[in-house]
Parts: structure tokens; sequence; C-alpha cells
């Protein structure tokens, strides 16, 4: 199981910092470290918390420490975000590039966001061992923090294999041909009985009745649940 960490550097604004946690949890992750972020308690702000909208155990839980080193403890391979690759830097990927590979891996991995004003230094991108950068329109590669935050989970996410999704299993009990017929008998018997169809001229009533419920799959409850109907269209003529 890949442990994954988040690490917020400088951060400015509590509802970004909120924003974000909510974006790791619904991505199924907890491990949240902030690096000297401009208000101390932002884990506890108001701003923060409403932000957060119900992944407040993932603020709990997170740490605030004074500079990057100590937020890497226990990574072995560290993803700096930044749009403008270092020239000295570490190479620079498209994050799907990377966690195709990345995935693959006994890494314990961390995803190192800047500020939001000023990015990421250098120093903090040397000391990453890849840089991510999400690929965007060369005239417009704004993106807010939390948005950034919530693509890399995303991206992340899915190179570990997604979430398994239960699969809906097929009823077992459709109605079969007989059912189907008794039933459009039925129907037709209650429809003649309350003037709605008229046996003299029917028409083509029955038959895109028969194709409705054709195109319906009706299950056996189904079929006993629309008898019923038409028994009580019967009772009350």
């Amino acid at each position: 199981m890949h442990r994954t960490r988040f690490i917020l550097i400088g951060s400015s604004h509590p509802g970004n910092v909120g924003s974000a946690a909510r974006a790791m949890k619904v991505m199924g992750y907890t491990d949240l470290v902030l690096v000297a972020p401009r208000f101390a308690d932002v884990l506890t702000r108001d701003e923060t918390i409403a932000m957060a909208s119900g992944a407040t155990d993932v603020l709990a839980a997170a740490r605030v420490v004074p500079e990057l080193t100590a937020a890497l403890d226990g990574i072995s391979f560290a993803c700096a975000t930044a749009m403008t690759p270092r020239d000295f830097g570490p190479p620079t990927f498209a994050p799907r590039a990377l966690f195709e590979t990345l995935a693959a891996s006994e890494h314990h991995v961390a995803f190192v966001f800047g500020s939001e004003r000023y990015g990421m230094s250098n120093e903090d991108v040397y000391r990453c061992h890849a840089t991510l950068s999400i690929p965007t329109p060369p005239d417009y590669g704004s993106l807010n923090l939390a948005q950034a935050v919530q693509l890399i989970a995303y991206d992340w996410r899915q190179a570990l294999g997604g979430f398994a999704v239960a699969s809906r299993t097929p009823d077992p009990t459709y109605a079969d041909g007989v059912a189907v017929q008794g039933l459009l008998d039925h129907w037709q018997r209650a429809l003649v009985q309350i003037g709605f169809l008229n046996p003299a001229a029917p028409k083509k009533l029955m038959p895109r009745l028969r194709g409705l419920a054709n195109r319906a799959q009706l299950t056996h409850e189904e079929v006993h649940i629309l008898r019923g109907i038409a028994k009580a269209m019967e009772e009350r003529s």
C-alpha cells in the first residue's frame, strides 16, 4: 500500500488549505503536512474548516513544520509541482507520464506544492526527485492551489488502480415470456373493462405496450406490481 503525503509550503489562504484537505480525502488520502504557513493556526480557522467540508479529520491529523526537510521525513520520492522547469532541477514530467512507473515502485511518495503567490523556491524544488507540470494552454497556466492538489490526487489515485466500483449484479429474476404475456393479457382485459381500449378498434395499443414491456426488461416482481394495478383497475370499474 503506497504511503502518500501532500505537502503545502507557505500557504497563505486558509480556504485553500481546507479545500486541499477535501481534495485529498475524496481521493482517499489523509497525510497532510504544512510547511511554515502564513497563519500558525490555519488548521483550526473557521474558513479552513468550512472549505474542508467534511474533511476535518484530515485537518485534525495534519502537521505543521518549519521547513521542507522535516516534511519529507519518511519520504523516499518527492515530486515538486512547478509550472516553470529549473535549469538545474530534477527532470520534469506531466503527472501521468511519471505516475505510470512510480505507481509500480515501493516508494513512499510526497507531492509538494508551493505558496499561492510565489510557488516553490529553487532550493525546495532541488530537494525533490522530479518536477510535475500539469499540461495547460501556454498562454494561461494559472491553477488554484486546491485545484492543483485535486488534479494530482486524482491522477495518482488512477495510477494506483482507482477505487473498486461495486458492479451491479444482474437481476436473476427477469420475467420470462410467459409472465410478460400474462401481464399483457391482464392489462388488455382491464383496459377494456375501464373503457380505455375498444376491442373493436384496438389500433396498435397492445403491440406498443408489448414493446414498452420488452424495453423495460421487467422482473417478476415488477410484473406482479403491474398485475396488481390491473386488478385494482378491474375492481374499481
